[in-house]
C-alpha cells in the first residue's frame, strides 16, 4: 500500500483529518507504542488526550503517527532551525572587498584602511585588489607597494591568507583576521 503525502509546506506533516489512510501504527504522547489501529480509532486516541495526531513516516509499510501536541513540535522545530542558522552565521566567514588603486590618495587609503580594520575586528575576511588601468600595467610594483602597506597596517589583528598575485590586470590578496 503507498501513501501520498500531500502538504501545504514541504515541512509540514499531515494532521488530524488530512490523514487518509485505512491503518496506522500508533505512538504514544510519551513515546509507547500502542500499536497498529484504525484511522479512526487513532484519532479517538488523540482527541481523548487532547493532542493532535500527526503522520510521521508515511511511506513506512504500516504508516506511522504519533500523538503530540502539534502546534508544540513545530515552535520548537523552528526554534531550533534558528538556532542552528545562529552556529552556522558564527562558523561562516563574510568577504568583504577593498579596490585599491596604484595612485590612491593619503586620504583615500587611510578611510579604506579604518573600514578594513572594522570589518577585520568584526570577524570577516578582507580582500583587497588593485586594477590597473591603461600604462598603469608597467608598474605594477606600485601596486604591490600599496598592498605591502595595508597588510603592515592590519598586521596586528590580521593575517595574510592568500599572497598577493596578479592575475590579468588585477592583483588581489586575502586577509583574514588573527584568531582571538
Amino acid at each position: 500500500m503507498e501513501v501520498f503525502c500531500i502538504a501545504n509546506n514541504k515541512a509540514d506533516l499531515l494532521v488530524n483529518d488530512q490523514i487518509n489512510v485505512p491503518e496506522v501504527l500508533v505512538i504514544g504522547p510519551n513515546g509507547e507504542q500502542v500499536g497498529i489501529k484504525s484511522i479512526t480509532d487513532a484519532r479517538t486516541l488523540a482527541n481523548y488526550a487532547s493532542l493532535d495526531l500527526v503522520l510521521i513516516s508515511p511511506n513506512a509499510t504500516v504508516p506511522v503517527c504519533k500523538i503530540m501536541d502539534y502546534n508544540k513540535y513545530k515552535y520548537e522545530k523552528s526554534k531550533k532551525e534558528k538556532e542552528a542558522k545562529k552556529k552556522q552565521k558564527l562558523t561562516q566567514f563574510d568577504i568583504k572587498e577593498f579596490r585599491l588603486s596604484p595612485v590612491i590618495d593619503v586620504g583615500d587609503f587611510e578611510t579604506k584602511l579604518k573600514n578594513a580594520r572594522k570589518y577585520l575586528e568584526k570577524g570577516d575576511k578582507v580582500k583587497l585588489s588593485i586594477r590597473f588601468k591603461g600604462r598603469q600595467m608597467a608598474h605594477t610594483e606600485l601596486g604591490k607597494e600599496v598592498i605591502d602597506r595595508f597588510i603592515e597596517r592590519v598586521k596586528d589583528i590580521a593575517s595574510v591568507e592568500k599572497e598577493v598575485n596578479l592575475e590579468g590586470r588585477i592583483m588581489t590578496c586575502m586577509i583574514t583576521p588573527n584568531k582571538k
